[in-house]
Protein backbone atom coordinates (compact mmCIF):
# COMPACT_ATOMS: atom_id res chain seq x y z
CA UNK A 1 0.00 0.00 0.00
CA UNK A 2 1.21 3.53 -0.61
CA UNK A 3 -0.14 6.71 1.48
CA UNK A 4 -0.10 9.49 -0.83
CA UNK A 5 -0.20 11.81 1.69
CA UNK A 6 1.93 12.44 4.38
CA UNK A 7 3.77 15.39 5.94
CA UNK A 8 6.78 15.48 8.50
CA UNK A 9 7.97 18.59 10.36
CA UNK A 10 10.19 19.71 13.02
CA UNK A 11 7.61 21.72 15.23
CA UNK A 12 8.36 25.65 14.98
CA UNK A 13 5.61 28.24 16.10
CA UNK A 14 7.01 30.29 13.43
CA UNK A 15 7.10 28.12 10.71
CA UNK A 16 4.07 26.07 11.90
CA UNK A 17 1.57 28.83 12.59
CA UNK A 18 -1.35 27.53 11.40
CA UNK A 19 -0.83 25.25 13.98
CA UNK A 20 -3.13 26.80 16.80
CA UNK A 21 -3.89 26.04 20.60
CA UNK A 22 -6.44 23.64 19.10
CA UNK A 23 -3.80 21.19 17.65
CA UNK A 24 -1.99 20.40 20.72
CA UNK A 25 -1.44 16.93 19.47
CA UNK A 26 0.57 18.59 16.27
CA UNK A 27 2.40 20.97 18.23
CA UNK A 28 5.83 18.40 18.05
CA UNK A 29 8.15 17.11 15.78
CA UNK A 30 6.82 14.18 13.64
CA UNK A 31 10.28 12.80 11.86
CA UNK A 32 10.87 9.54 9.87
CA UNK A 33 10.98 7.25 13.05
CA UNK A 34 7.42 8.12 13.91
CA UNK A 35 6.76 7.27 10.55
CA UNK A 36 8.35 4.46 9.82
CA UNK A 37 6.15 2.94 12.94
CA UNK A 38 2.64 3.99 12.34
CA UNK A 39 3.35 2.52 8.79
CA UNK A 40 4.58 -0.71 10.16
CA UNK A 41 1.28 -1.30 11.96
CA UNK A 42 -0.82 -0.77 8.84
CA UNK A 43 0.90 -2.36 6.42
CA UNK A 44 1.93 0.67 4.53
CA UNK A 45 5.05 0.02 1.94
CA UNK A 46 5.86 3.75 0.71
CA UNK A 47 4.80 7.20 1.06
CA UNK A 48 4.54 10.68 -0.85
CA UNK A 49 5.56 13.27 1.51
CA UNK A 50 3.95 16.52 0.70
CA UNK A 51 5.72 19.92 2.20
CA UNK A 52 3.80 21.65 4.87
CA UNK A 53 5.76 25.04 4.74
CA UNK A 54 6.17 27.94 2.15
CA UNK A 55 10.16 27.65 1.79
CA UNK A 56 12.97 26.41 -0.08
CA UNK A 57 14.39 24.72 2.91
CA UNK A 58 11.39 22.71 3.51
CA UNK A 59 12.43 20.76 0.50
CA UNK A 60 16.18 20.04 1.81
CA UNK A 61 14.04 18.83 5.02
CA UNK A 62 12.21 16.16 3.53
CA UNK A 63 14.73 15.20 0.97
CA UNK A 64 16.85 15.15 4.66
CA UNK A 65 13.95 13.13 5.82
CA UNK A 66 14.03 10.70 2.23
CA UNK A 67 17.79 9.78 2.46
CA UNK A 68 17.04 8.26 6.04
CA UNK A 69 13.79 6.30 5.77
CA UNK A 70 12.97 4.00 2.90
CA UNK A 71 9.50 4.57 2.90
CA UNK A 72 9.44 7.61 0.88
CA UNK A 73 9.15 6.97 -2.34
CA UNK A 74 8.34 10.74 -3.43
CA UNK A 75 8.50 14.02 -2.51
CA UNK A 76 6.11 17.33 -3.09
CA UNK A 77 7.55 20.04 -2.61
CA UNK A 78 7.66 23.61 -3.33
CA UNK A 79 8.69 26.56 -5.05
CA UNK A 80 7.53 30.14 -5.78
CA UNK A 81 6.26 30.04 -8.86
CA UNK A 82 5.37 33.44 -9.00
CA UNK A 83 9.25 34.09 -8.65
CA UNK A 84 10.93 35.58 -12.31
CA UNK A 85 13.83 32.98 -11.41
CA UNK A 86 11.54 29.87 -10.94
CA UNK A 87 13.11 28.25 -13.61
CA UNK A 88 15.96 28.22 -11.21
CA UNK A 89 14.35 27.20 -8.66
CA UNK A 90 12.85 24.18 -10.40
CA UNK A 91 16.36 23.42 -11.62
CA UNK A 92 17.59 23.16 -8.48
CA UNK A 93 14.79 21.52 -6.89
CA UNK A 94 14.70 18.53 -9.65
CA UNK A 95 18.65 17.34 -9.05
CA UNK A 96 17.10 14.54 -6.33
CA UNK A 97 14.97 12.48 -8.77
CA UNK A 98 12.72 12.11 -5.80
CA UNK A 99 10.77 15.40 -6.52
CA UNK A 100 7.53 14.23 -8.18
CA UNK A 101 5.41 17.53 -7.84
CA UNK A 102 5.15 20.47 -6.10
CA UNK A 103 2.61 22.62 -4.41
CA UNK A 104 1.15 25.61 -3.02
CA UNK A 105 -0.88 26.48 -0.18
CA UNK A 106 -3.62 28.30 -2.38
CA UNK A 107 -6.28 27.62 0.33
CA UNK A 108 -4.70 30.49 2.56
CA UNK A 109 -4.23 32.52 -0.22
CA UNK A 110 -6.76 35.76 0.68
CA UNK A 111 -7.05 36.18 -3.17
CA UNK A 112 -9.95 33.70 -4.26
CA UNK A 113 -8.68 34.54 -7.73
CA UNK A 114 -4.87 33.66 -7.13
CA UNK A 115 -4.62 30.30 -9.09
CA UNK A 116 -5.63 32.73 -11.96
CA UNK A 117 -2.69 35.46 -12.13
CA UNK A 118 -0.48 35.54 -15.27
CA UNK A 119 2.81 34.93 -13.20
CA UNK A 120 1.48 31.68 -11.18
CA UNK A 121 0.31 30.76 -14.56
CA UNK A 122 4.02 31.03 -16.20
CA UNK A 123 4.93 29.26 -13.13
CA UNK A 124 2.74 26.60 -13.57
CA UNK A 125 3.75 26.13 -17.17
CA UNK A 126 7.50 25.43 -16.19
CA UNK A 127 6.50 22.02 -14.59
CA UNK A 128 6.00 20.53 -18.04
CA UNK A 129 9.46 20.03 -18.79
CA UNK A 130 10.41 18.60 -15.40
CA UNK A 131 7.48 16.06 -15.65
CA UNK A 132 6.60 17.20 -12.24
CA UNK A 133 3.36 16.72 -11.23
CA UNK A 134 0.99 19.76 -9.51
CA UNK A 135 -1.03 19.02 -5.97
CA UNK A 136 -3.99 21.06 -6.20
CA UNK A 137 -5.01 22.33 -2.12
CA UNK A 138 -8.09 24.23 -2.27
CA UNK A 139 -11.46 24.66 -0.54
CA UNK A 140 -14.74 23.69 -1.55
CA UNK A 141 -15.41 27.18 -2.52
CA UNK A 142 -12.47 27.55 -4.72
CA UNK A 143 -12.70 24.80 -6.77
CA UNK A 144 -14.78 27.34 -9.52
CA UNK A 145 -11.10 29.01 -10.09
CA UNK A 146 -9.97 25.58 -9.65
CA UNK A 147 -11.96 24.23 -12.98
CA UNK A 148 -10.42 27.58 -14.79
CA UNK A 149 -7.02 27.15 -13.99
CA UNK A 150 -6.61 23.38 -15.04
CA UNK A 151 -8.62 23.98 -18.19
CA UNK A 152 -5.63 26.31 -18.54
CA UNK A 153 -3.16 23.71 -18.62
CA UNK A 154 -4.48 20.68 -20.22
CA UNK A 155 -1.19 18.78 -20.56
CA UNK A 156 -0.06 19.46 -16.96
CA UNK A 157 -1.08 16.55 -13.92
CA UNK A 158 -2.91 17.55 -11.54
CA UNK A 159 -3.98 16.21 -8.30
CA UNK A 160 -6.41 17.52 -6.24
CA UNK A 161 -5.56 17.31 -2.51
CA UNK A 162 -8.37 15.94 0.60
CA UNK A 163 -10.88 15.85 -2.58
CA UNK A 164 -11.24 20.20 -2.70
CA UNK A 165 -11.97 20.05 1.05
CA UNK A 166 -16.41 19.44 1.35
CA UNK A 167 -17.55 20.99 4.19
CA UNK A 168 -18.91 17.71 6.07
CA UNK A 169 -18.71 19.65 8.91
CA UNK A 170 -22.00 21.24 8.30
CA UNK A 171 -23.00 18.84 5.43
CA UNK A 172 -23.32 20.75 2.81
CA UNK A 173 -22.83 18.81 -0.26
CA UNK A 174 -23.75 21.22 -3.42
CA UNK A 175 -22.09 23.14 -4.55
CA UNK A 176 -18.94 20.28 -4.25
CA UNK A 177 -20.53 17.79 -5.60
CA UNK A 178 -21.34 18.69 -8.51
CA UNK A 179 -17.97 20.95 -9.14
CA UNK A 180 -15.65 17.91 -8.28
CA UNK A 181 -18.01 15.96 -10.93
CA UNK A 182 -17.02 18.58 -13.13
CA UNK A 183 -12.96 18.87 -12.30
CA UNK A 184 -13.48 14.52 -12.76
CA UNK A 185 -13.99 15.55 -16.43
CA UNK A 186 -11.10 16.39 -17.07
CA UNK A 187 -9.09 13.79 -17.90
CA UNK A 188 -5.81 15.17 -16.56
CA UNK A 189 -7.15 15.54 -12.87
CA UNK A 190 -6.55 12.61 -10.32
CA UNK A 191 -7.89 13.26 -6.53
CA UNK A 192 -6.33 11.87 -2.93
CA UNK A 193 -9.03 10.09 -0.82
CA UNK A 194 -7.34 12.09 2.07
CA UNK A 195 -7.80 14.52 4.76
CA UNK A 196 -11.73 14.07 5.16
CA UNK A 197 -11.91 13.30 8.54
CA UNK A 198 -10.80 16.37 9.78
CA UNK A 199 -13.13 17.91 7.24
CA UNK A 200 -15.80 17.01 9.58
CA UNK A 201 -16.52 17.80 13.42
CA UNK A 202 -13.11 17.37 14.88
CA UNK A 203 -12.93 14.37 16.23
CA UNK A 204 -16.82 13.14 16.56
CA UNK A 205 -16.13 12.89 12.76
CA UNK A 206 -19.01 11.11 11.01
CA UNK A 207 -18.31 7.74 9.52
CA UNK A 208 -21.64 7.78 7.23
CA UNK A 209 -20.45 11.93 5.97
CA UNK A 210 -17.22 10.55 4.69
CA UNK A 211 -17.90 7.48 3.26
CA UNK A 212 -20.55 9.36 1.27
CA UNK A 213 -17.71 11.24 -0.14
CA UNK A 214 -15.67 8.53 -0.64
CA UNK A 215 -18.46 7.14 -2.88
CA UNK A 216 -19.11 10.30 -4.51
CA UNK A 217 -15.84 10.62 -5.58
CA UNK A 218 -15.52 7.04 -7.15
CA UNK A 219 -18.43 8.21 -9.11
CA UNK A 220 -17.13 10.89 -10.71
CA UNK A 221 -13.01 9.53 -11.25
CA UNK A 222 -13.45 5.98 -10.90
CA UNK A 223 -10.64 3.76 -9.35
CA UNK A 224 -7.82 4.47 -11.85
CA UNK A 225 -7.84 8.38 -11.00
CA UNK A 226 -8.05 8.20 -7.06
CA UNK A 227 -5.14 7.61 -4.09
CA UNK A 228 -5.51 6.93 -0.40
CA UNK A 229 -3.69 9.07 1.63
CA UNK A 230 -3.89 9.68 5.45
CA UNK A 231 -3.09 13.07 5.51
CA UNK A 232 -0.85 11.93 8.57
CA UNK A 233 -0.33 13.70 11.41
CA UNK A 234 -3.14 16.10 10.20
CA UNK A 235 -5.58 12.93 10.71
CA UNK A 236 -4.59 12.79 14.38
CA UNK A 237 -6.67 15.81 14.97
CA UNK A 238 -9.48 13.69 14.39
CA UNK A 239 -8.59 9.50 14.29
CA UNK A 240 -5.50 7.76 14.39
CA UNK A 241 -3.30 6.45 11.54
CA UNK A 242 -4.44 2.80 11.47
CA UNK A 243 -8.48 4.28 11.93
CA UNK A 244 -8.10 6.69 8.64
CA UNK A 245 -6.59 3.66 6.84
CA UNK A 246 -9.48 1.12 8.17
CA UNK A 247 -12.21 3.40 7.56
CA UNK A 248 -10.91 4.12 3.84
CA UNK A 249 -10.08 0.08 2.93
CA UNK A 250 -13.88 -0.25 4.09
CA UNK A 251 -15.33 1.62 1.53
CA UNK A 252 -12.76 -0.19 -0.77
CA UNK A 253 -13.68 -3.31 -0.14
CA UNK A 254 -16.39 -3.77 -2.42
CA UNK A 255 -14.29 -2.97 -5.55
CA UNK A 256 -12.77 -5.55 -7.49
CA UNK A 257 -8.60 -6.74 -6.62
CA UNK A 258 -7.58 -4.48 -9.20
CA UNK A 259 -9.32 -1.24 -8.72
CA UNK A 260 -8.95 -1.81 -5.09
CA UNK A 261 -5.12 -2.06 -5.90
CA UNK A 262 -5.25 1.22 -8.07
CA UNK A 263 -6.76 2.99 -5.02
CA UNK A 264 -4.60 1.60 -2.76
CA UNK A 265 -1.15 1.78 -4.98
CA UNK A 266 -1.46 1.76 -8.32
CA UNK A 267 -2.72 5.30 -9.02
CA UNK A 268 0.02 6.92 -6.55
CA UNK A 269 2.74 4.76 -8.31
CA UNK A 270 1.97 5.71 -12.10
CA UNK A 271 1.09 9.32 -11.32
CA UNK A 272 4.08 10.54 -8.99
CA UNK A 273 6.33 7.97 -11.43
CA UNK A 274 7.11 6.20 -8.12
CA UNK A 275 8.50 3.01 -10.12
CA UNK A 276 11.04 5.06 -11.14
CA UNK A 277 10.23 6.49 -14.39
CA UNK A 278 11.06 9.33 -13.54
CA UNK A 279 14.48 8.65 -12.27
CA UNK A 280 15.37 7.43 -15.79
CA UNK A 281 13.87 10.00 -17.68
CA UNK A 282 15.94 12.89 -15.35
CA UNK A 283 19.04 10.87 -16.11
CA UNK A 284 18.04 10.69 -20.27
CA UNK A 285 18.40 14.67 -19.88
CA UNK A 286 21.77 14.69 -18.12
Amino acid sequence: MIDAHIHLWRYSPQTHGWIDAHMQVLRRHFEPQDLEQVCARVGVQGVVAVQAAQTLAENDYLLACAAQCALIRGVVGWVDLRAPNVAAQLEALTQSPLVCGVRHIVQDEPDENFLLGAEFGRGIASLAKHQLVYDLLVYARQLPQALRFVDRFPNQVFVLDHLGKPQLRTNEWEPWMGLLRQLAERPNVYAKLSGLVTEDSRPAWSRERVAQAIDHALDCFGPQRLMVGSDWPVCLLAEPYEGVWAHARSRLAALSPTDRAAVEQDTAVRVYRLDGSRVHAVASRR
